[in-house]
């Protein structure tokens, strides 16, 4: 087996803006230092402020996500922040996730070590299910039964009609919903389980959940 190179720990940011913010916070990203991210349409189903997912409503929303290396992720949402003023309501949030490594991108080349990473508590994790399409409404109703206050919904397609991508043996196909709930870390299990009971996950074929811990955040309202 051949030697990894380039590989590195890093951070994702996610930064969820009105419909039509997306590209100037890529602008903005790029003149802070990053190299680039990705935009993603996603529906908001939030229909109030407590502790709600970015202070969404049934309204379309941009979902930015950029990487960076861990060492600059708190000075990038300070001035992402200092931008945008995600501390005053309804105006998006940004959160960062933690992932363990990346491959194939010389970009991000630093280590994280123990001591400059030191210990973040997460108050908040972000809880992805992906479903069939149509079945995004049920993993909602779902979760909101388990005490979430509503999430973000977005169409998952494969980069080609004869292709499909894969996220851990799954197909993301045309037909499938991606939703994404932030929550608090101690009524996680209960807003998984709740979706995974509804929706059958265990069932072949029928939807994954996966979860990520949050580590920094602007923009959320209790």
């Amino acid at each position: 087996m051949s030697e990894l190179k380039n590989v590195a720990n890093f951070e994702l940011i996610y930064v969820i803006v009105n419909y039509g913010m997306g590209s100037r916070v890529l602008q903005t990203a790029k003149k802070l230092g990053l190299s680039g991210g990705t935009v993603v349409i996603g529906k908001g189903t939030v229909n109030h402020s407590i502790l709600n997912f970015l202070s969404l409503y049934d309204e379309q929303k941009e979902i930015v996500i950029l990487g960076t290396n861990y060492q600059s992720t708190e000075k990038t949402l300070a001035d992402l922040n200092h931008v945008f003023n995600f501390e005053k309501r309804n105006q998006g949030i940004v959160f960062t996730t933690g992932v363990g490594k990346i491959i194939g991108s010389s970009f991000y080349n630093n280590e994280k070590t123990d001591e400059e990473s030191g210990v973040r508590k997460s108050m908040y994790q972000l809880i992805i299910t992906i479903v069939n399409r149509g079945n995004a409404g049920a993993v909602i109703d779902a979760a909101k039964a388990a005490g979430s206050k509503g999430g973000t919904i977005i169409n998952a397609r494969g980069s080609g009609i004869h292709e499909t991508q894969r996220l851990f043996n799954m197909d993301i196909e045309p037909e499938k919903e991606m939703v994404l709930i932030l929550s608090k870390e101690d009524i996680t299990n209960s807003i998984v389980d709740s979706i995974r009971v509804a929706l059958e996950i265990d069932q072949p074929g029928n939807g994954i959940i996966f979860i990520q811990d949050v580590n920094q955040t602007y923009g959320i309202y209790e």
